[in-house]
């Protein structure tokens, strides 16, 4: 099973570790797009044998960062075509999970399927994660968010365009468009880990934002007060579940409706 890996990274040292610790079982090569991160993050990047870094293309929009890198990420995967079984198009504190993935993705192959949506669930944790952490196994309560749930994974044969909003939040895909019979994979959204660390990364990116990203309220929680961000985080802790739970089923029991579903039934 080959599986190229598409990401965009700014800063991002202190959670590179547990992103490749999650994806190097199934991933045989990552392309990242760096948007000019003065930490660590291209060394560790660099040190990592199959990683191919490329600076971020000038902003087709220099009014959006947030619309910018979408652009990137939207067509960059087209050159895994015929070279890829499947392409994962995502950001660094994501992490796509399935008890026996590698297997789930084979099973796929064979019946046919093209794109795999997942489902979402804000992941939490009132202290960082060790360093040294599988956070998949390690970190397993989270909040289901159909707002997190998205398109990360297709195929890279059969899919033409993948037609993202900001975010990547819904897509319109547009080829061979085959869903699986019922939803079993997860996107596990490791953002909200320590609040205060949490809080000090939501300051980072609002100074990034630009003017249409703020006209359009793309990424308006960077701009959260820490009341408002700590209302958010308490609502969460009240809804959390543990994704490791065996009787969790998800495909029957994660809420809100799905935008898949209801291009399937167009």
């Amino acid at each position: 099973m080959k599986i190229d890996l598409y990401t965009r990274c700014w800063n991002d040292a202190d959670m590179l570790g547990f992103f490749f610790r999650h994806y190097d079982p199934i991933v045989r090569r990552y392309v990242v797009f760096d948007d000019g991160s003065d930490d660590n993050s291209l060394d560790i990047w660099h040190s990592h044998a199959n990683a191919e870094i490329r600076p971020m293309p000038e902003y087709d929009d220099p009014d959006s960062r947030i619309g910018s890198n979408l652009a990137v990420l939207e067509s960059c995967w087209k050159e895994s075509r015929g070279g890829a079984d499947w392409v994962i198009v995502t950001d660094i504190d994501e992490h796509l999970h399935h008890p026996d993935l590698g297997n789930y993705l084979a099973a796929c192959k064979r019946q046919g399927v093209t794109i795999i949506p997942s489902l979402g669930y804000q992941m939490l944790a009132d202290e960082f994660p060790h360093v040294e952490a599988l956070l998949s196994r390690d970190l397993t309560m989270g909040a289901p968010d159909p707002v997190m749930s998205k398109m990360n994974l297709f195929s890279p044969n059969d899919i033409e365009t993948a037609n993202f909003a900001p975010g990547r939040h819904e897509a319109a895909p547009q080829g061979n468009v085959v869903i699986p019979e019922r939803d079993e994979l997860l996107l596990l959204h490791y953002k909200f880990l320590g609040f205060e660390h949490t809080l000090n990364r939501h300051r980072q990116l609002d100074r990034r934002q630009r003017k249409k990203d703020r006209a359009m309220s793309w990424g308006f929680h960077y701009a959260w007060p820490r009341e408002q961000l700590r209302a958010y985080w308490d609502d969460l802790a009240g809804r959390l579940v543990d994704i490791s739970d065996g009787e969790l089923r998800p495909w029957a029991t994660h809420p809100g409706s799905r935008w898949w579903r209801r291009q399937a039934l167009r």
